[in-house]
């Protein structure tokens, strides 16, 4: 079947170069490609646990801190 796609020009020149290097056409290290990826596991995307907490905001030894004091106050004792 004969079908266009729009290919970003640094991956085409890649494809290229690599079909080449392998002695195949550009079709058939594409073709490859879409069989390896239609062939894997289907894999799920990451999804972060929410670990969010109702807090009423810093504590009130932070609350009027700067930044730099926070971070002081956090990496104290460390070397």
């Amino acid at each position: 079947m004969k079908t266009t796609v729009d290919i970003d020009d640094p991956l085409f020149h890649a494809a290229k170069a690599e079909a080449q290097r392998r002695g195949v056409t550009v079709r058939s290290l594409i073709e490859e490609g879409l069989r390896r990826v239609l062939a894997a596991p289907d894999t799920q995307a990451f999804v972060l646990a929410d670990c969010s907490v109702d807090g009423g905001g810093p504590t009130a030894r932070w609350s009027d801190s700067t930044w730099g004091e926070k971070l002081a106050d956090i990496y104290e004792g460390r070397a």
